[in-house]
């Protein structure tokens, strides 16, 4: 359990980083909006791609894996979008944090397949984010296109983490090979995202959001720490899977919210500092829950 805490403690490092370089060092709105293009549309797509063409997996072989993650990811996306009719927040702010609900930190989740599974972890990762990501999307860009009045459908086409994740899962089904040159282009602008999608969100931490739409925060840190992996857990149980496939579903369900919510709500006009406030504490208070909650998956 102390290994995998360790694991996750360079982010938030980085995190603090983007802290005391937005703060304290003195660089300004524009710098930080240009990085959040640049990860958005360029380095954190490419990520995705490489994860998902690469992987080894079966598609029919891995069918409870794949009912378990999108059954408990579908309730878990409900209860998120319930916290509208029951607290009544802003309607910018619910659409802006909703998506700190069911969406998940994807590299974190590949990473920590890589070190405690191994290959076969992180085939089954990548698996689960081929399927899950573009209905996070959907549902995220749902949420901040109808506040926002923007065409939906329009925001859906474009989108690049749909567009990388789409195009890469086809690709993989279809065998094609992914020219090795490209590969390592792909792969390099991938880990670059890694450390500035993380500094973005120290960055766009403000002392005022902290205090702001506590009931609202408190009920997505909850949704997404305690009732995502509840349900998974419940999922394996239900339909008796064990061993790695079970431990890797239940890191992907307790996994916090990845920083790209952020970049998210900050390109599309939204309110961007309360989603980084729940990315935030769900990253620092992930230390704890998710070795917790992979260790249950192992040892029951």
């Amino acid at each position: 359990m102390l290994s995998t805490a360790l694991l996750i403690l360079p982010d938030f490092a980085l995190i603090l980083l983007g802290l005391v370089l937005a703060h304290r060092l003195g660089f300004d709105r524009n710098f930080w909006s240009g990085a959040e293009k640049l990860v958005y549309y360029v380095l954190f797509p490419p990520l995705l791609f490489n994860a998902i063409v690469h992987a080894q997996f079966s598609i029919a072989a891995e069918a409870k894996l794949l009912v378990i993650a999108l059954g408990a990811f579908g309730i878990t996306a409900a209860i998120g979008f319930l916290a509208y009719p029951l607290l009544r927040p802003p309607g910018d702010v619910f659409a802006s944090c909703v998506q700190t609900a069911f969406r998940y930190n994807s590299y974190i989740g590949l990473a920590f397949s890589q070190s405690l599974f191994g290959t076969r972890g992180v085939a089954l990762m990548a698996l689960i984010v081929a399927f899950v990501v573009p209905i996070a999307n959907l549902l995220a860009v749902f949420a901040l296109a109808r506040q926002q009045r923007i065409g939906v459908w329009r925001q859906l086409v474009r989108n690049p983490l749909i567009i990388a994740t789409v195009t890469a899962l086809v690709c993989n089904q279809l065998g094609v090979e992914v020219p090795a040159p490209l590969a390592v282009f792909l792969g390099r602008l991938g880990t670059a995202s890694l450390a500035l999608g993380l500094i973005l969100i120290g960055a766009g931490l403000t002392l005022t959001a902290v205090h702001e739409h506590r009931g609202l925060m408190t009920y997505f840190v909850i949704v997404k720490l305690l009732v995502f992996p509840a349900l998974a857990f419940a999922g394996t149980k239900v339909l008796g899977l064990e061993g790695v496939p079970a431990q890797v579903v239940m890191l992907f369900a307790a996994l916090p919210t990845a920083s790209s919510a952020y970049v998210l709500a900050a390109r599309m006009g939204g309110r961007a500092a309360p989603v980084a406030v729940i990315v935030t504490v769900q990253t620092c208070l992930s230390v704890l829950t998710l070795p917790l909650w992979v260790v249950l998956a192992g040892t029951t």
